[in-house]
């Protein structure tokens, strides 16, 4: 199975409701940072790829038609390139509430026992200098990170594979992209900032 959809929004802009949307398009499982939980072995393959080792996309990714958030949206590029018949879907969010909610979720110091072995150099791996930013605590920087990846997605995808998207736009641009009917369901809301709170309880992250 190749991928449908490459997920080049980074997290917090909508990619777990993405991904349960996906899977319920697709009929079949979407990549997302919730599957390294699942398959800690992952987080040396994300790692080396950080440190510029790729793994083989379709191996790697077999049995998904889709992949969103962190650790795949910093990848975009690759796996684009090597799911040439892939939609690109940049799932974006206003840069200040963006902010406010992965500033007290993603990028909050975490305490406790990481979800996987290897989870923080994964991390830094993926979301460290050349990625992203060096100094995720940093109001400034983690906006301008953000809004330059953006931008680069912008500038780099082919315009007819790119698909710009927001919660508010709902199944619409993504079923038109996709060539697939829209659900007659409510696109679907999950992950609120209340849930990861939850999720990371439940783990004894804080």
């Amino acid at each position: 199975m190749t991928l449908r959809v490459v997920g080049a929004g980074l997290g917090r802009t909508g990619t777990a409701s993405l991904k349960t949307a996906l899977e319920q398009l697709l009929g079949a499982p979407c990549y997302h940072m919730i599957e390294v939980f699942k398959r800690p072995s992952d987080t040396t393959v994300w790692r080396d790829a950080g440190h510029g080792t790729m793994p083989d996309w379709s191996a790697f990714l077999s049995g998904y038609a889709a992949a969103v958030d962190w650790p795949a949206s910093a990848f975009w590029e690759e796996l684009a390139a090597a799911n040439p018949e892939a939609i690109i879907l940049l799932s974006t969010r206003d840069p200040e509430k963006w902010w406010e909610s992965a500033s007290q979720t993603i990028f909050a110091p975490m305490g406790g026992p990481p979800p996987a072995p290897g989870f923080g150099e994964m991390l830094e791996a993926i979301m460290g200098a050349k990625r992203f930013t060096e100094n995720r605590q940093d109001k400034r920087a983690v906006i301008a990170a953000f809004e330059r990846h953006n931008a680069n997605v912008r500038a780099k995808a082919p315009k007819h594979r790119l698909v710009e998207w927001t919660a508010a736009d709902g199944w619409e641009p993504i079923c038109e992209a996709l060539g697939v009917p829209v659900p007659s369901t409510p696109f679907p809301r999950t992950n609120t900032r209340e849930e990861w709170f939850e999720r990371a309880r439940a783990r004894g992250a804080h």
